[in-house]
């Protein structure tokens, strides 16, 4: 659960309790009283939700890959970094797919935060999800070796 948004679970929607409730938690976020509010605010929601997530961007980027005829594999391996670092950052309709799966698992509360300072968060938010992506392009190698 997360004190720092809310001081008396009762004032939570079912949605938003649930949504927590199902998070991983991550013993390394620390938050401390001189963070930024966006360090904060990575720390407490978006560490949690894209961890949760991590299986399904996995999948979604394996089928960007097949959406772009399977290129991905003709590359070497600090081409594929690349490619993954490109497909986030420069191709507006995917990145804002992947926006779309992490803020579709922020509780009210969380969004009204992300709201006030979206741009920033935005940034925070795939960089994120670029480096979790890389850490794990080996993932993308057993796939395509898997029979169809």
């Amino acid at each position: 659960m997360n004190p720092y948004l809310y001081k008396n679970t009762n004032d939570m929607s079912d949605r938003s309790h649930s949504l927590l409730e199902i998070r991983p938690i991550i013993p390394s976020a620390k938050v401390t009283e001189n963070m930024s509010s966006d360090e904060r605010f990575q720390n407490i929601t978006l560490r949690p939700v894209i961890k949760m997530q991590n299986e399904l961007l996995l999948l979604v980027f394996q089928n960007y890959i097949t959406k772009h005829k399977n290129s991905f594999y003709e590359l070497g391996m600090q081409k594929r970094l690349f490619f993954i670092e490109n497909a986030i950052l420069k191709d507006i309709k995917f990145r804002n797919s992947l926006k779309g799966i992490i803020i579709g698992q922020f509780t009210t509360e969380e969004y009204i935060l992300y709201i006030q300072n979206s741009s920033s968060l935005n940034k925070r938010m795939m960089q994120m999800v670029v480096e979790r992506l890389k850490d794990q392009v080996q993932y993308f190698e057993i796939t395509a070796l898997q029979p169809a």
